[in-house]
């Protein structure tokens, strides 16, 4: 028996097998069964959407010989004939290859005689942007006038060569992409009913190929059964599609977070053995940012459907929000750049340097890498120690027993809450959430957060559980951890920082715009002191 392919077998033949597209679907539902039909329709979308696929079911539900209705038997003469390609009255035309006035009037001229076999003519009109002025012109004298045995159904990619006038008459329908996992979804349950073993991952590297055509997915996916020898696993079809396995593009993700340009160099060499597509590589790296956004956002969004559910959710907690942000940014402008480079692989690892480069001085949890010396300017006087309050132990070391604070102690002061925080060694978002809070009040086994109200969204599940244990951990005991969304009528450690900050850049400044010299300079050239590039030091 030949072998017919799965973008043919698995064409749908009703319309409750199509996928997607439910906005038209009802639309022409509706119009079947209370017997409102135009003489005119106009599909339109990218290629394998299923524009021709609706119009041949249009067809059948037209010609059934059970009657007009949106649900054709397929089982008479006629659903038959037209599934198989073979019906007389539905007359399928390329337009691409028939854009000469004098084969449109060759074919219109029949439109006036009444169907042979079925209720209705149909003309199928593919592409029918690429007929020429003159064709538009004669079909439009048959669209004005239409005879009511017939019916148009029109296909086109690119609407906006079609003349006004030929849209005016037409019922539009405008056909959307198929999103990843709608797509992913159907093919799955192709693979099952193929009794084919297909891996997650290898779909949705298929699904995210296909770029929201079910035609060109089926045929991905056609084309990696023959590949993988018939299994569809997810090293074969990163081959065939020319990326490369995610765990390469996590290595980099960690790299990249941990501020380590040598390990990021390293992995794109590592990849490159592999002789991969440099774009593919920037665009699996931007999905995976999108998924670590969401995961630091939203951590219940994210499934294991692709199997790196624990991975994306360990990024999540590892890397700060304004990172992953600031390098998916980057990450587009430098996809859309990348054909500029010199070469490829140059291209990628000038935008992986740029995430480094352009990511703010500040210290972040979880690096090795310290944070850059600025400019030397004068520190303002510290406290003295014996005004400095007692900060407790390190998280995973043992605190002295007379300096860990008890539970019964009142520590609710920002200084000594500031100084819990540090101790708890919190990173990514739990630390996030510390931060923008302040203890109100604690008693047995209860602490009382009040968190600024500007921060609310960092208030998700995941980070108050981790802060939680963080702190029952911290304490030796079980802690309930209570947050309430208010002012508090205190810094919290984050505006406290941001106030030091602040007053260490005011010091630093007045420091450089007193000194002798300074001062000489600006007498002697005229000149003014830039103070936004003046940086206190470390």
């Amino acid at each position: 028996m030949t072998y017919q392919v799965l973008a043919r077998k698995w064409r749908p033949r009703t319309f409750e097998e199509l996928v997607g597209q439910e906005h038209v679907l009802r639309a022409l539902v509706n119009a079947l069964d209370h017997d409102r039909l135009h003489h005119a329709f106009l599909f339109t979308g990218t290629r394998g959407v299923g524009k021709t696929t609706i119009g041949r079911i249009l067809a059948k539900s037209l010609n059934c010989e059970e009657g007009v209705s949106s649900h054709p038997c397929g089982k008479c003469s006629a659903c038959q004939e037209i599934d198989e390609g073979r019906f007389i009255d539905l007359i399928e035309v390329d337009a691409a290859s028939r854009t000469k006035v004098e084969d449109t009037r060759e074919l219109l001229e029949n439109v006036q005689y009444a169907p042979t076999r079925g209720r209705y003519k149909v003309y199928l009109i593919d592409e029918v942007h690429m007929l020429s002025n003159h064709s538009f012109n004669a079909l439009l004298k048959t669209l004005e006038e239409p005879p009511p045995h017939v019916k148009f159904l029109l296909a086109t990619t690119d609407p906006q060569k079609l003349p006004v006038t030929i849209l005016s008459r037409c019922l539009q329908f405008n056909l959307k992409r198929l999103p990843v996992r709608m797509i992913a979804d159907h093919l799955q349950r192709i693979m099952e009913a193929e009794k084919i073993q297909a891996d997650a991952p290898a779909i949705f590297a298929i699904a995210r190929a296909a770029d929201g055509s079910m035609r060109d997915a089926l045929s991905l996916l056609d084309q990696a059964i023959a590949h993988g020898g018939g299994k569809v696993q997810e090293s074969e079809v990163r081959d065939m599609l020319g990326s490369i396995e995610q765990s390469h593009v996590v290595h980099l993700l960690r790299a990249l977070a941990s501020g380590d340009a040598k390990a990021v160099l390293d992995g794109v060499a590592q990849t490159a053995e592999h002789a991969p597509d440099f774009d593919t590589i920037l665009s699996e790296l931007n999905s995976l940012l999108h998924r670590v956004a969401v995961a630091q956002m939203v951590p219940d969004a994210i499934d294991d459907s692709l199997g790196d559910q624990q991975e994306v959710l360990a990024l999540a907690q590892q890397t700060l929000p304004e990172d992953i942000q600031l390098f998916y940014q980057i990450g587009l402008i430098g996809l859309r750049d990348l054909p500029l480079a010199p070469d490829p692989r140059t291209g990628l690892e000038m935008v992986l340097l740029r995430m480094l480069a352009f990511r703010p001085v500040t210290d972040r949890p979880g690096s090795d890498t310290p944070p850059r010396r600025k400019a030397s300017a004068p520190m303002p006087k510290k406290e003295s120690a014996a005004a400095e309050p007692e900060r407790p132990a390190p998280a995973g070391k043992p605190a002295p027993r007379d300096s860990k604070p008890s539970v019964s102690q009142s520590d609710t002061g920002t200084t000594q809450w500031d100084g819990i925080v540090e101790a708890l060694g919190l990173k990514a978002m739990a630390r996030e959430l510390a931060v923008h809070c302040v203890l109100t009040h604690r008693e047995e086994g209860t602490l009382q957060l009040m968190l600024d109200p500007t921060y609310e969204q960092l208030n998700t599940q995941s980070a108050s559980q981790r802060l939680e244990q963080a702190l029952t951990d911290y304490y030796g005991q079980a802690m309930r951890v209570v947050i309430k969304v208010g002012k508090a009528g205190q810094e919290t450690p984050a505006q406290k920082r941001e106030r030091e900050q602040h007053e260490r850049q005011e010091s630093a400044v007045e420091s450089i715009r007193s000194d002798p010299f300074v001062q000489e300079l600006q007498e002697t050239f005229n000149a003014n002191l830039d103070a936004a590039v003046i940086e206190p030091s470390d």
